[in-house]
């Protein structure tokens, strides 16, 4: 099979298009015949080696950990699957990814693919939708008619916040650069804050939920935004439990792993309406050196997704 490996850690030239060999399911595993997947930015953190502490990977290595595709073999004791099933996965990081042309994944982190949209659709949903729903829905219990504020709504992951918060019922306050308003105004912001030109305060104020994928300055920032009482959730690194405290409000950290349950959540928002997926841009698997270097930059909008297989 042709897929993009990593023989080591570095720069966009460690990614190579090669042939590998078809990997076979162990019991409980299903191997997928990728059609779509997607780069997130912990894609090219791992290449680069951030995380090698954490999760030591073994080369070479298939990057890549968001995937829709079609069951193509059914290993033993498997059974929640059959061939020619349309599923989609964020599988375990810790095993060979997505950047290829089959990929083995444990039956209990597939779900079934949404069925109104396409697999790139479908392959650009997992890790951000994932991330999305357990920040707002299972840490910040997010109730209708609270104040949630989203940073860089018009990400991968902040597109689908803003579209989760409005489906529970919250009024919902979105920042991003002013060339991606109409984008973030379409998803059903009850606020939009450029943040080239407004500072946060006083245009924003008395929120209950921050959703921070930026840290930093802005992390530091949205503590007085908040209620007391109110919560702010970051994905990018842990909140200093001291300044939530001074604020009298709750700082959690959020590094999510393998949730076929949220998957299948998130499969009948889709379905109901609910839930858009936001795709900015679409590359070649053998363009995956291009794909990387947009998600490095810091300004793709919405998700990057990969071509890989036919439906």
């Amino acid at each position: 099979m042709r897929a993009v490996r990593m023989h080591d850690y570095g720069g966009i030239d460690v990614l190579r298009v090669e042939d590998a060999p078809v990997p076979e399911p162990a019991a409980g595993e299903v191997r997928v015949r990728v059609v779509g997947a997607a780069v997130n930015p912990v894609d090219w953190k791992i290449r680069r080696g951030y995380l090698r502490q954490d999760i030591p990977h073994r080369f070479p290595l298939v990057p890549g950990w968001d995937v829709s595709g079609v069951v193509d073999a059914v290993g033993e004791q498997a059974t929640r699957f059959k061939v020619g099933d349309a599923v989609y996965s964020r599988p375990d990081i810790a095993r060979d990814g997505t950047y290829a042309e089959f990929v083995v994944i444990r039956e209990t982190e597939l779900a079934a693919k949404p069925r109104t949209i396409s697999h790139i659709e479908a392959a650009s949903l997992p890790l951000a939708g994932i991330t999305a729903y357990q920040a707002l829905v299972d840490i910040a219990q997010v109730q209708p008619g609270q104040r949630v504020l989203v940073h860089a709504a018009a990400g991968g992951v902040g597109s689908l916040a803003v579209q989760i918060a409005k489906a529970r019922g919250a009024q919902v306050i979105g920042t991003a650069s002013g060339a991606n308003r109409a984008l973030v105004e379409s998803l059903g912001v009850d606020q939009f804050v450029d943040y080239r030109r407004e500072a946060l305060a006083p245009a924003v104020r008395e929120v209950d939920v921050v959703f921070d994928t930026l840290g930093g300055d802005v992390q530091e920032a949205s503590w007085a935004l908040l209620k007391p009482g109110g919560v702010l959730v970051s994905v990018v690194n842990p909140p200093p439990q001291k300044r939530a405290q001074a604020h009298g409000v709750r700082g959690e950290f959020l590094f999510i792993g393998p949730n076929a349950t949220v998957l299948a959540e998130l499969a009948r928002m889709v379905e109901a309406g609910r839930l858009r997926p936001v795709i900015g841009a679409e590359f070649a698997l053998r363009d995956i050196a291009r794909a990387h270097e947009l998600s490095e930059s810091g300004r793709a909008r919405g998700k990057i997704v990969l071509y890989v297989g036919t439906p």
